[in-house]
């Protein structure tokens, strides 16, 4: 009795004086003993244990190491730290292999690298391994062209030399593949419209910290993409000044009808760099898009935009063109990509040409313009069984989004009365990426049709002011005009 008392006693004590988890593991200790002095932590099954441990994340494991010489042989498990290799580093038995060290080992030396990165490194490898992964057989050039990863070192010099601190995610990235080097495609994506032209490239480090802007309105942003055709640039703040948000990339858009020159309305692509890059890179990988020429051509195509006639199916995708669009004055510029193709299946007696073309076009503030000419973007395809048939056009509005439609006139080849049919074109919506206004914009300006908020809405459905912060006003489509009444108009 008086034995058990004492070791309840001293267990209490040793409680009192060591860590959470270790007096946790002491105390218990004690009253097993005192329970049952025949089981010791040295005597229990090893199995249990590690399948217990196996729940843990690296850092209880390195706690548990602390707490006795058994958990701390126990924690150094190899198959454990294999699993955590896997999930945080995206090791392969190859690699531990090639280090010629244990799990354990290869975790520590990942850590003391690349450990400040930890939340952002897996998601963020397997993006770059998946993009190269996709395009080492479609784009190898662009393949070719990226840099091999900056040095921690290299990294804070470029901060010291800018005066801004750069953000996790992106310092992340950049340890992975310094962007590219300054070679046409571009990573970043390609246009091709006539005589338009462009294909933006993933900045170095080095060359973005040469481009840090300071001037007025565009303060503290380091840019991410660079065209040498347009100059046009991604940026991300860097800090929160001059209505922008910490970290957010955008294109910038200078307002052309402001007396101050430095008023800068903004094309927001992105909350941060780990949201805009692995969203690109999903775009890509996932064939949203599209691989023209051994470039990536930034086209967005919604699946349920495709419509079939008979033996013949079109589908669309469309892209907005921030370099060639402003807020003020409104004008916002898409471009458009159409897909005709006739069914393999169909009988040789099914070919057809394209005659004419119509269009129904109905933009967010309810207005509907009608439109028709004859063939497309001035050619009138044959179709044939199995045949294909693509092309862009592009159209712009006073309005950030709209939706068209409408039909082709086609007649038959091998019918003598010469057969017309039309073939529908279905309804795809273009809309431009939310922009905010600069503050001094916005500190004036009432509410208008072409701009209405979405931020926040009453109980009305009318649009009302956010949450009172410093960042300008973000802006963008009114669905609820998009999808309202049309005032059909026929031009």
């Amino acid at each position: 009795m008086m034995r058990s008392t004492l070791l309840r006693s001293s267990g209490r004590y040793l409680a009192s004086s060591c860590s959470k988890l270790r007096r946790e593991e002491e105390a218990l200790l004690m009253l097993t003993m005192a329970a049952s002095p025949e089981l010791r932590m040295d005597e229990l099954p090893s199995d249990p244990l590690l399948h217990i441990l196996s729940y843990l994340g690296f850092r209880d494991l390195v706690r548990c190491s602390y707490v006795s010489r058994r958990l701390n042989d126990l924690s150094k498990h190899n198959p454990l730290w294999k699993s955590l290799c896997c999930k945080h580093w995206l090791l392969s038995d190859a690699d531990r292999l090639q280090s010629g060290v244990s799990w354990y080992c290869l975790f520590r030396q990942y850590y003391g690298d690349l450990g400040r990165y930890i939340q952002y490194y897996p998601v963020l490898k397997r993006a770059w391994e998946q993009l190269k992964d996709f395009l080492q057989q479609r784009c190898p050039r662009m393949i070719a062209s990226l840099k091999d990863g900056a040095s921690e070192v290299e990294l804070n010099d470029i901060e010291a030399q800018i005066g801004c601190r750069l953000p996790d995610d992106y310092r992340c990235s950049y340890r992975i593949h310094n962007g590219q080097k300054l070679v046409i495609p571009g990573l970043m994506g390609s246009m091709s419209l006539s005589n338009h032209y462009r294909s933006e490239v993933l900045l170095d480090v080095e060359t973005a910290a040469g481009g840090f802007q300071q001037r007025k309105g565009m303060r503290r942003c380091l840019p991410l993409t660079f065209c040498f055709h347009t100059g046009l640039s991604q940026y991300m703040a860097l800090e929160p000044a001059e209505g922008r948000r910490m970290f957010e990339s955008f294109y910038p858009c200078p307002d052309q009808t402001a007396q101050d020159p430095s008023a800068i309305d903004m094309f927001i692509t992105g909350s941060c760099f780990l949201e805009w890059f692995t969203t690109y890179v999903h775009n890509v990988v996932t064939g949203e898009y599209p691989i023209i020429r051994d470039q990536i051509f930034r086209y967005v195509h919604d699946k349920g935009c495709v419509a079939t006639t008979g033996d013949i199916t079109v589908s669309v995708s469309t892209s907005f063109l921030p370099e060639l669009s402003s807020v003020h004055p409104p004008h916002f510029f898409f471009t458009y990509r159409i897909r005709i193709e006739m069914s393999s299946s169909a009988s040789p007696e099914a070919a057809c040409q394209l005659d004419s073309r119509y269009w129904k076009i109905t933009t967010s503030d309810g207005n509907v313009e009608e439109v028709q000419g004859p063939g497309v973007v001035g050619e009138f395809p044959v179709m044939t069984p199995g045949k294909v048939h693509e092309y862009a056009s592009c159209t712009t509005f006073s309005t950030p989004s709209e939706y068209m439609e409408g039909h082709y006139t086609f007649h038959r080849l091998a019918n003598k009365e010469e057969e017309v049919f039309q073939v529908a074109i279905p309804r795809f919506h273009m809309v431009c990426p939310p922009f905010r206004e600069p503050v001094t914009r916005t500190q004036k300006a009432s509410s208008s049709s072409y701009s209405a908020r979405f931020d926040d809405h009453d109980d009305d459905g009318e649009y009302c002011d956010g949450d009172g912060d410093d960042f300008g006003d973000l802006r963008g489509i009114n669905m609820a005009a998009l999808e309202g009444a049309w005032c059909p108009r026929h031009i």
